[in-house]
C-alpha cells in the first residue's frame, strides 16, 4: 500500500460518486485518479491497465466536453439505451478485443494476468465510451469489470485498489438504478446511435 494508491483511491471514489449523481465533477476528479493509476498499475506489471489509464485521460476530457456541451438536439445529454443490434455488435467487439489484446500481451510482455487484464481493459474502454455518451448499459459493464478487477488487484496485493473496486461495484449498481430512473422519466431520444 502506497500513499499514491491511497490518494488515487480517494479521487476514484469521488469520481464514481459524482458520475452516479450525473455531476460534472466526475470528470476532473477522474482525471486525477487515472493519472495516478498509470504509475500504480505499471509498477504492478499490469501494463494493460496502465495503458488504459493513459487512454482514460483522453476519454475523461472527451466525456467532460460531451457532458458540458451535450448533443445537437438538446442542451444537456440525456440517458439513452443501446438497441439489440448495437448490444450484439459491442459484445463481439469485447470478445475479439479481449482475445486479441490478451494474445498480444502474453506473447510480448511479462504482464501479470494478461487475459484477465485484457478483459478489464477492453470492457472498461467500452464502458467508458458508453458513460461519456450517457448510455445506461455502461453500468452493467462496470459491474462486470469491477468483479474481475477485484480478483486481479487483490492477487497483485493492491489492497486499497481492491477495496475501491468493491465500492465501485456497489456504486455501479446504484448508478444503474439511478440512471434507469432518469431514463424512464425523460422524453424519448429518437434514433440514438452509440
Amino acid at each position: 500500500m502506497s500513499p499514491i494508491e491511497i490518494v488515487a483511491t480517494i479521487f476514484g471514489l469521488a469520481s464514481v460518486y459524482f458520475t452516479v449523481k450525473q455531476n460534472i465533477w466526475c470528470w476532473p476528479t477522474g482525471l486525477v485518479m487515472v493519472f495516478l493509476y498509470i504509475f500504480i498499475f505499471y509498477g504492478a506489471k499490469l501494463y494493460s491497465d496502465a495503458l488504459l489509464q493513459v487512454i482514460y485521460i483522453f476519454m475523461q476530457i472527451y466525456g467532460w466536453y460531451h457532458w458540458v456541451y451535450g448533443d445537437k438536439e438538446r442542451k444537456s445529454l440525456p440517458v439513452s439505451r443501446l438497441s439489440h443490434q448495437q448490444s450484439r455488435l459491442w459484445g463481439l467487439v469485447a470478445v475479439v478485443g479481449t482475445a486479441g489484446w490478451g494474445y498480444f500481451m502474453i506473447n510480448n510482455t511479462d504482464a501479470s494476468f494478461p487475459y484477465a487484464d485484457a478483459f478489464i481493459v477492453v470492457l472498461s474502454l467500452i464502458a467508458q465510451w458508453f458513460l461519456a455518451r450517457k448510455i445506461l448499459e455502461s453500468w452493467v459493464l462496470w459491474i462486470i469489470v469491477d468483479v474481475v478487477a477485484v480478483y486481479v488487484y487483490f492477487s497483485k496485493e493492491l489492497y486499497p485498489t481492491s477495496i475501491l473496486y468493491i465500492v465501485f461495484f456497489f456504486l455501479a449498481i446504484k448508478g444503474l438504478l439511478e440512471w434507469k430512473t432518469s431514463f424512464k422519466k425523460q422524453a424519448p431520444v429518437p434514433g440514438h446511435v452509440a
